[in-house]
């Protein structure tokens, strides 16, 4: 009796063995998909980090060039004004008169 059930045991044994087996192999399988998915993202994160930074740094180029412009824009103006003198005073009030005269003969003629 014993012998007939001895040779029972081991094949108890082997389908839970292979079910093991290939629930192993299934999950290999999920884990293997999802590192691929995993590599194809990181691989776009990567790919859209370059061109942020490529975007960044002509964004920066840009504002120092408009930077460079406004100062040499503000180096002329002191110079206008340093080398005006009275002359361009009166030049600057008669034309903010003359705005000012436009402005009320619209609002009044309106």
């Amino acid at each position: 009796m014993r012998r007939a059930h001895a040779g029972n045991e081991g094949g108890y044994y082997q389908p839970t063995a292979q079910m093991l087996e290939s629930e192993n192999d299934r999950m290999e399988n999920e884990l293997s998909s999802k590192v691929k998915a995993l590599k194809s993202l990181s691989i776009d994160i990567g790919n859209e980090v370059r061109e942020q930074n490529k975007f960044l740094s002509e964004m920066d180029e840009d504002y120092d060039k408009s930077g460079n412009l406004l100062l040499a824009t503000m180096g002329r103006l002191k110079a206008i004004t340093k080398s005006g003198g009275p002359k361009l005073w009166c030049y600057m009030l008669m034309f903010c008169l003359f705005v000012f005269f436009l402005i009320w003969m619209i609002i009044k003629f309106r």
